[in-house]
């Protein structure tokens, strides 16, 4: 209803991982869009979970859309096999991450591990500072109120939260988001630079990046703010 509406022409449907909210539409997009060739494209680990795929892309796979092309970031964690689409041909960076990071946050480590999620977090924080970071969900209101329990002395944070606060008010959208900006604020990404971090998740002065990851991801898992 929302293509016809628009008058677009789908022609291509990116999925990022398998879970159903992000492939349950697909066979019903596809029977809607079969003059128009649309195609499903997703990992060739997941395959076998995505409905329609009719592309299996591995990681560092480039594919071409429109005038650009997307390269293929692995991002697992989430799931084993999530991967990401990052356009950044014409320095126009723009990141499709589905549920590897979030504003102010990342997935639920449902299938992966601390090393790898962690990893994953490494690869995306090592992109352009100005990329632009469509993920696929508006969490950012109970991914701040976390974030401000384990960081309240960041005052980038601080901030990023006040204005989260006031978007939401007002309906507004508080996603895309930017790879600097997450850099600056999201827990996620900090543990290994934020002692005030590490210290209000019970990590250690000895404990690996990884580690000290994953006691941030189950300190969120159990938070009820």
């Amino acid at each position: 209803k929302e293509l016809t509406k628009r008058g677009w022409k789908l022609s291509h449907i990116f999925c990022t991982h398998h879970h159903w909210d992000h492939t349950g539409g697909n066979l019903e997009l596809k029977s809607h869009s079969k003059s128009q060739g649309v195609k499903i494209y997703g990992a060739e680990s997941e395959a076998d979970k995505i409905p329609g795929i009719d592309v299996q892309l591995q990681p560092n796979d480039s594919i071409p859309f429109g005038t650009t092309n997307a390269k293929i970031i692995d991002v697992g964690g989430h799931t084993l096999g999530h991967i990401a689409y990052h356009f950044g041909e014409d320095d126009n960076h723009a990141l499709f991450c589905g549920d590897a990071l979030f504003a102010l946050g990342c997935g639920r480590m449902f299938e992966g591990t601390p090393p790898q999620f962690w990893n994953t977090l490494k690869r995306l924080r090592d992109l352009p500072n100005h990329t632009d970071v469509y993920c696929a969900h508006e969490y950012t209101s109970s991914n701040a109120k976390f974030a401000m329990s384990v960081e309240p002395g960041n005052q980038h944070l601080v901030e990023y939260n006040e204005e989260v606060i006031v978007k939401r008010q007002r309906g507004e959208p508080t996603v895309p988001t930017t790879i600097g900006r997450e850099i600056m604020a999201n827990p996620f990404l900090r543990g290994d630079v934020s002692a005030e971090i590490r210290r209000n998740v019970g990590a250690f002065d000895e404990d690996s990046p990884d580690v000290v990851f994953g006691k941030i991801r189950k300190a969120k898992d159990t938070f009820r703010g």
